[in-house]
């Protein structure tokens, strides 16, 4: 469990085939910032651009870790087969962690594409094409996560397309996350709210038959 608050900026610094094939995944070496291994061990869940990985090795001297990632989660996410890439690393949640964002579980449930990223004022306007499928979970003022940053949604727009949201960035935001090297036709990663998402399945469920008294 995560907050979508990110914690620091990794860097991929290699990339390993685990097989010959397309359907064997990939081993990702990461190169944390100095002091951000400190307090994590073999096995812990770290996200990466918001998806969830586990640690499965540790180099603190050389300040790296290394995930070993499907290639089903590598079709189903971006950003994360690219060396050289800096990306968003949350550790997860601790039950006496502030939920400074909001609940994220590190899934990613779909790719969105930057239709737009510019300065306004002091802060930086982002917007991004969601696929139609997940546009019913996106509203107004409601949290969407992108490349694992908790975000706020300022305004939606639907079309055949699918769903574009555009969100403000503080400067703090894109200084301190990887988002500010997005431009316009980059790929993101995408959770909706989980919230959004229980009542969904419960709208379409429909109301269960009431039982009647013995």
């Amino acid at each position: 469990m995560f907050t979508g608050i990110i914690t620091g900026v990794g860097r991929i610094a290699a990339l390993h085939a685990l097989g010959s094939s397309l359907d064997h995944g990939r081993r990702l070496a990461i190169e944390a910032p100095p002091g951000y291994l400190d307090d994590v061990g073999l096995g812990d869940s770290i996200a990466l651009n918001g998806a969830c990985m586990t640690v499965t090795s540790l180099d603190p001297d050389q300040r790296q870790f290394t995930i070993d990632i499907s290639a089903e989660s590598l079709a189903r996410t971006t950003g994360l087969a690219e060396p050289g890439h800096r990306i968003n690393l949350e550790k997860a949640l601790r039950a006496n962690d502030r939920l400074g964002g909001h609940i994220v579980s590190g899934h990613v449930d779909g790719v969105g594409e930057v239709t737009h990223f510019a300065q306004v004022g002091e802060s930086w306007e982002l917007r991004v094409m969601a696929p139609p499928s997940l546009g019913k979970y996106l509203a107004y003022k409601g949290s969407i996560t992108v490349n694992g940053v908790s975000l706020t949604v300022n305004q939606i727009t639907d079309s055949a397309q699918g769903c574009e949201f555009s969100i403000n960035l503080i400067p703090h935001t894109v200084e301190n996350t990887a988002l500010g090297q997005l431009a316009r036709g980059h790929t993101v990663n995408l959770e909706i709210d989980t919230v959004a998402r229980y009542v969904e399945r419960m709208l379409s469920a429909g109301a269960l038959p009431s039982k009647e008294n013995a």
